[in-house]
């Protein structure tokens, strides 16, 4: 069966609440989004995701006073996901300007967003980021029901900028815009991976805070084998960069 997921709500679950013929759905504000909200009842379909690999096509069976039941008509494996998964590791900016990070990232396929601080954070209290942290799940979810993403993409804790070199080594390729390239551009890059058919499933993306990178970090990052590139002729900000390098690798790597 072809899914009209285009025209279809859509809401996530945890895979267990899914049951072989019905699904649960028992968290407080789906089931005030179907039932308040959306003002659905018994016969109206809805799709439903359980985050991790199946979407089900589902009609609405019940609808009690804590919880709603839903029936599976049919399922198959996420057909919105992009097959390359990015990782964008973004230097923490001032306050507000990483929901709309957030936000484009998720509408663009990002698979994870990691924030990091990096030596030209400027954070004024970094002990309660991580109530920050819940705001940008809150965002990532909303964005992935609103583009019809099969997945919600991880938001990490935030961490340190030493402590994501050992994991950004795992990755078959790492870009990070740098406002002191002068040869090597994104399009560059992107497109000696594509014109020599070695296209990876993983990449990393490494964004700079206001301020950019510190000339320590950029040479920790060469020296794990990251590659630098110019964005362009204009410098921009921090909020804009990741989302405009997560565009430009989707296009040259995924479409």
């Amino acid at each position: 069966m072809l899914f009209p997921a285009n025209t279809m709500k859509r809401i996530f679950v945890d895979k267990s609440k899914v049951g072989d013929s019905v699904i649960l759905i028992d968290n407080e504000d789906d089931f005030h989004h179907i039932k308040d909200v959306l003002k659905m009842r018994a016969g109206d379909r809805i799709l439903i995701s359980d985050s991790k690999q199946w979407e089900y096509i589902c009609e609405i069976s019940g609808i009690f006073r804590n919880e709603a039941e839903a029936r599976i008509i049919d399922k198959q494996k996420f057909a919105s996901e992009p097959k390359l998964r990015v990782t964008l590791f973004q230097g923490i900016p001032k306050a507000g300007k990483m929901d709309l990070t957030v936000q484009k990232a998720v509408e663009l396929g990002v698979s994870e967003i990691v924030p990091v601080f990096m030596d030209r954070t400027v954070v004024v209290d970094r002990g309660n980021f991580w109530k920050r942290v819940v705001r940008f799940k809150s965002i990532s979810e909303e964005a992935s029901k609103q583009c019809g993403r099969g997945i919600i993409p991880e938001i990490r804790q935030a961490t340190l900028f030493s402590e994501i070199i050992q994991r950004l080594k795992s990755f078959p390729v790492i870009v990070f815009p740098y406002e002191n390239e002068e040869t090597t551009t994104i399009k560059d890059c992107l497109r000696r991976l594509s014109m020599n058919g070695n296209v990876p499933e993983r990449i990393a993306i490494i964004i700079g805070p206001e301020g950019g990178f510190s000339e320590k970090e950029a040479d920790t990052l060469k020296g794990i084998g990251a590659e630098s590139v110019s964005l362009g002729k204009t410098i921009l900000r921090t909020e804009t960069a990741g989302i405009a390098t997560l565009a430009m690798c989707m296009y040259e790597l995924e479409l």
